[in-house]
């Protein structure tokens, strides 16, 4: 009964506050402001608060969130310590009897190049930056 009469006051204050905004010509911020206003009551209205109210004051719902809390407390330490451990090795994936060497690359892929990354020849002539380019794109049709 206490939750309910504060919620109609908040939302009588709130749509107050709309009305004297509303006075000064500030129409889309006096209806932001009333909408905000009238979710109180439409919580009250809804049985949320009674619902909420309810559920705050007995002692088994305050047990049954801690242990949720412990659990998740619990779940998340041994994550930690299991990627932290130095005497395992992460698992990886393992491979097919007959797959080959190479892990998630597409049947028709080229072999990646293990060039140092720079250009040799800093004169090349600017057509040759783009001929990568053109190739991959030409590969996928585009």
């Amino acid at each position: 009964m206490l939750a309910e009469t504060i919620c109609s006051a908040v939302s009588a204050a709130g749509l107050g506050i709309a009305a004297l905004t509303a006075y000064r010509k500030r129409f889309l911020a006096a209806t932001r402001i009333a909408a905000y206003a009238l979710v109180p009551v439409g919580l009250v209205l809804t049985g949320v608060v009674e619902w909420v109210s309810g559920m705050v004051f007995k002692p088994a719902v305050w047990i049954g969130f801690g242990l949720l809390g412990l659990a998740w407390v619990l779940f998340m330490t041994t994550r930690a310590v299991e990627r932290r451990s130095p005497g395992r090795a992460p698992r990886a994936p393992k491979a097919a009897a007959g797959a080959p060497g190479r892990d998630a690359v597409a049947p028709g892929a080229s072999a990646p190049s293990l060039g140092g990354g720079r250009r040799q020849d800093a004169a090349a002539a600017p057509a040759d930056d783009f001929s990568d380019i053109e190739a991959i794109l030409k590969k996928h049709g585009i």
